[in-house]
């Protein structure tokens, strides 16, 4: 697992942290189960104090991408397809609001995402999920 922190950056290091473990997990190179470095170790490894490192794992725990489970330590606990699936259907409830604020009736919204589908405009996946 490459995790770096970039000093100069607008974002804080325990976000940046954060965001790559996301991401790692995201890209399927952290698989459900896959422990994670202690918190001192990460920060060690880092140069970071251990409560930023506490942080972006306490974060990444609040979004249940990670679980800690004590002395044992953190590990994964997310899927790359379970993260997509939750986006999806957050996407999907924010939709239907949406279109209920709207006045639209189902098969209005049903309609509207059908075109949306198939204009072209929604992104292209280039991985296929296992």
């Amino acid at each position: 697992m490459i995790i770096t922190v970039d000093p100069g950056s607008a974002k804080p290091p325990y976000e940046q942290v954060k965001e790559r473990i996301d991401a790692l997990i995201r890209a399927g190179e952290l698989v459900h189960g896959t422990r994670l470095p202690t918190v001192r170790q990460l920060a060690g490894d880092l140069g970071l104090a251990v409560n930023t490192v506490a942080r972006a794992y306490k974060e990444l725990e609040a979004e249940r991408l990670v679980e800690t489970r004590g002395r044992n330590g953190t590990f994964v606990l997310a899927t790359r397809i379970r993260v997509d699936d939750e986006e999806a259907r957050a996407a999907a409830t924010m939709f239907a609001r949406a279109a209920l604020r709207a006045g639209l009736n189902f098969a209005q919204a049903t309609e509207l995402l059908q075109r949306t589908w198939g204009s072209g405009d929604r992104p292209r996946r280039t991985e296929e999920f296992g």
